[in-house]
Formats: structure tokens, sequence, C-alpha cells
């Protein structure tokens, strides 16, 4: 269990994400026929490895103090909200994904999943973003937020495609 949150633990988390979110939608993709889905679901997959890729690289160049605390947060109240963040997220762990793809029946339930997936790491993507000092890292991960929220778009005008 993590008490006190640091860049190179935030950044592991977002790696653990991503991989859990690549794990979900290759993993729903046996579970949904509809092509549509089938062909948004591979490509965000594949996004989701690049994504991976970056917060690696990011971890990997922070800072030796980056392993410490990166902002003055005498009462912990920063790390306390990243990592209720991250605690909440759908794919927080593998576990997580594997019980969530139970409750998938159809294209329309994992795509909802998707949303939620894709909702989750734009909120949790945002506040790594906040408590980020270093100005390349904070650009990055606001990149990394518009392609999720592209994503979130992409699912969204799909699943209304499929429900109206």
């Amino acid at each position: 269990m993590i008490f006190g949150f640091n860049a190179a633990e935030v950044f592991q988390i977002a790696v653990e994400i991503e991989e859990n979110g690549k794990a979900f939608y290759e993993k729903a993709l046996a579970k949904i026929a509809d092509p549509d889905v089938q062909a948004i679901f591979k490509e965000l997959a594949l996004q989701e490895v690049e994504h991976k890729k970056k917060f690696q690289e990011l971890k990997a160049n922070l800072p030796q103090q980056a392993s410490g605390s990166t902002v003055y947060d005498p009462n912990n109240e920063m790390a306390n909200y990243l990592k209720m963040m991250a605690d909440g997220h759908v794919f927080r762990n593998s576990e997580n994904v594997d019980q969530k793809l139970s409750q998938v029946k159809d294209a329309v339930d994992a795509l909802r999943m998707a949303i939620e997936f894709e909702k989750d790491s734009v909120i949790f993507f945002l506040s790594m973003q906040d408590a980020t000092e270093e100005e390349k890292g904070r650009k990055f991960i606001g990149l990394l937020v518009k392609e999720e929220q592209e994503h979130l778009r992409r699912l969204t005008m799909q699943l209304k495609k499929m429900t109206h």
C-alpha cells in the first residue's frame, strides 16, 4: 500500500492503468461481435501501449529528487488526493479488469465500460498534471489527456450510434 505519493510512484500507477486498459480492450474483443466496436477497441489497445511507453519514458527521465515528495504538501493533501483518485480508477489493478469483463454481455456494455475507463483516466491524469511541477512533464501529460478525451469522444459517438 502506498502512503506517500511521489512522481515515480504516480507515473508507475499511470503505466499500470494503461496496461490494464490495453488488457481490457484486447479481452473485450472476444465478447463483442460488432465490427465497428472491434476496430475501435483494437486501435485504442495500441494507443494504450503508446501511452504506457510515454509514461515509462517520463518516469525514467525523472530527476533523482522525484522519488521523494515533489510538491510542498505538509498535510499530505495532494498525496492523499492522488491516492484516492488512483484507487478509485476502474482499472487500477488487473483483477478489476477481469471482474468488469465478466459483466460485459455485448458491445454496448463494453462501450460503457470503456467510457468509464477513459473518464477515470482523464480525471487521474489531470490530477497528475496538477501535481507535476516540471513543465515538460506537465505538457506531456496534457497531450495524453487530450488523447484520452479523443478516445472518450469516439467511444461515446459509437455508443450513441448503437443506442439511438
